[in-house]
Order: C-alpha cells, then sequence, then structure tokens
C-alpha cells in the first residue's frame, strides 16, 4: 500500500428534511429519507498517513490531541477503512474545521465525509461515490450526504448496503444561500447521536413518520423547481418537528435558547415586511436563514443586527467531497 499523505475537503450540509432517529443504530441506517443542501462555507479539512511505525492511531482535531471518545470514534472508522483495504496499519488523521464544532452545523457530516475520503485514498482504496457514502454514514448518518455535491437525496433504504445518499442537483441549479446565524459557539452538551436514540421514546414520531412522505416530495420537489415560497413553509415545519420530538424525548433535550427564538421571531417579522426569508434548525441552538441569492445582502445585514448575534457564515450550494493538495502536517 503507498505511504502518502492524503487530504480531503468536505463541507457541512444543512438538511431541509432532518434526520433524527435510526433503523440501524449500528449501521445509522435512518428511519426516513431526507433531503440537504452543501454549505460551501462551512467545512472540514482532513489529512491521513498510514504509518508502518505507529504502534496506535494519532488523531488531532482542531490542533490538540482528541479527547478519548472522539479518538475512539475516529479509530473504529479508520477500522472500517483498514478492513476494506485488508491493512492493519495505524494511522495519523489531523482535522481542521473552518466553523463552530458541535453547536447545529453538522461538524460531524463534514468531519466523517473528508475523513472517509482522505483515508481511503491514503489507504490505496479506489471507492464509488456511493460506497464513499455509505462508509462515510457508518461514521456520522449525515455525512452520508456531505459526499455527494449541490442539493443531495439520502436514500433511506432498509440496511447499510442501500441506505447513500445521491445528488439530485448540482450547485449551480439554484442560487440559494443559507445564512448561518450563530448565537452560541459553545459545544453542544448532548450530541445527536444520543438525540437519534432517544427518538422512539417521542409519542411524536408515529405522526412524524406518517407525514414524512408527502413533506419530502414537496421540498424534493421545490429544490428542483427553484421554487422557495414552497419550500420555507414545510422546512420550517420539519425544523419545528425535529425539536419538538427532543423536547419531549426520554430524557427531554433542550437546543432551544432565547437568542435562537429571537432570532425565528425577526425572521417571521421580516417574511410579514415582504422579505423572502424561512429559517431552518438542526441539533443546536444556531439558525440557518434560507433565502434566494438577491436577498441574502439583506437577510446577512438584518441578523447582524439582531443582539445576541456572536458570527454570520453565509454559504451557497457547496461541491462533492474531494481531495486537496494543502496537507496539515
Amino acid at each position: 500500500m503507498p505511504i502518502e499523505k492524503t487530504t480531503a475537503l468536505a463541507n457541512s450540509n444543512i438538511a431541509f428534511i432532518k434526520y433524527w432517529g435510526n433503523r440501524d443504530a449500528a449501521y445509522r441506517v435512518p428511519l426516513n429519507d431526507n433531503v440537504s443542501m452543501n454549505l460551501d462555507h462551512a467545512f472540514t479539512t482532513t489529512t491521513v498517513e498510514f504509518d508502518a511505525n505507529l504502534n496506535a492511531d494519532q488523531i488531532v482535531v482542531g490542533g490538540a490531541d482528541a479527547n478519548e471518545a472522539t479518538r475512539q470514534r475516529v479509530s473504529a472508522h479508520l477500522d472500517r477503512v483498514r478492513a476494506l483495504a485488508k491493512i492493519e496499519t495505524k494511522a495519523r488523521a489531523q482535522s481542521e474545521n473552518n466553523f463552530p464544532t458541535g453547536t447545529g452545523i453538522a461538524s460531524s457530516a463534514s468531519a466523517f465525509a473528508a475523513l472517509s475520503v482522505a483515508a481511503t485514498h491514503a489507504a490505496g482504496l479506489a471507492l464509488s461515490e456511493r460506497a464513499l457514502s455509505i462508509l462515510a454514514r457508518q461514521g456520522s448518518g449525515s455525512a452520508s450526504r456531505s459526499i455527494p455535491g449541490g442539493f443531495v437525496e439520502w436514500i433511506a433504504g432498509h440496511s447499510s448496503d442501500d441506505s447513500y445518499a445521491v445528488s439530485i442537483a448540482p450547485p449551480e441549479h439554484w442560487d440559494l444561500r443559507d445564512v448561518v446565524v450563530i448565537v452560541s459557539t459553545e459545544e453542544k452538551k448532548i450530541g445527536s447521536s444520543e438525540g437519534h436514540a432517544a427518538a422512539p421514546t417521542s409519542h411524536f414520531l408515529a405522526e412524524r413518520i406518517q407525514a414524512l412522505p408527502a413533506r419530502f416530495h414537496r421540498v424534493r420537489h421545490a429544490v428542483l423547481a427553484k421554487n422557495l415560497s414552497l419550500l420555507g413553509p414545510a422546512i420550517e415545519e420539519d425544523a419545528i418537528e425535529l425539536h419538538m420530538m427532543a423536547m419531549t424525548s426520554v430524557p427531554p433535550i433542550y437546543y432551544w435558547s432565547p437568542a435562537m427564538v429571537q432570532v425565528i421571531q425577526a425572521v417571521q417579522q421580516w417574511r410579514a415586511d415582504g422579505l423572502a426569508v424561512y429559517f431552518t434548525l438542526d441539533a443546536g441552538p444556531n439558525v440557518h436563514l434560507i433565502c434566494e441569492g438577491t436577498d441574502a445582502a439583506q437577510v446577512e445585514s438584518l441578523a447582524r443586527a439582531i443582539v445576541g448575534v456572536q458570527q454570520i457564515i453565509v454559504n451557497v450550494p457547496g461541491g462533492a467531497a474531494h481531495l486537496i493538495d494543502q496537507h496539515l502536517f
């Protein structure tokens, strides 16, 4: 096998139809099909090198040695790559995000997508996009969506072999923007994995599963038709439903904050005043504002004026995970 550093870059993504709850927790096979958009200005860069002189994997995240939980999770993913490549060589892996980690901006999605691309190439493998999506999914479910580019559908499937993501439209298909409004950079105390495990304890789950197929097709059609007035209400409904499930699970999970509510209420007022902008939320305190490119500057300006807003990241649809030449070590 080649002893060569390999570096990959993968974008985070924002789910329009959410992933919350697993059909198969071990392989992170989701309960439902979902739709997302890659984010070009929220990404992870990861460098991997397999080295026969190492006795254990060396994992660095954000310039510091990874904590034990992260080290175990990354090493487990490297084990999946080693199994595919039929090697036992330990690896050195270093990763950096250009956005806050663990705050509801899908940092694990970009992280495990970048790790999957870098590690497989470093191990001498040449996997198809589908195979990479399946591999990335096992590290973090939403990472499956960060492998293809642009607007993405994650086909839930029924097993690990048929649960993967595909691009339904390239980045240039629609000049849609995600203005990420960051009101907290503190890493959330309860991760998405715990939320997925708790999902079946919410009495809203059965109602959600029943309502999702129609909403999924509405959102998918809205993306393909570039219809924001159809997309917006559906993604707001789905985002609120995710948090209703989190708050009614056992134990309950609360990601909401006063600043988040303030941003949501501001969006409702801007829309009443004629500005075409909608919100969506992931499992965290920060708010994603979805609008078209013609309104992005105004949305950003209004968002910056809200008390409590710490940072704004404006994204256009991002591309597929890919190799780059700039190594981290």
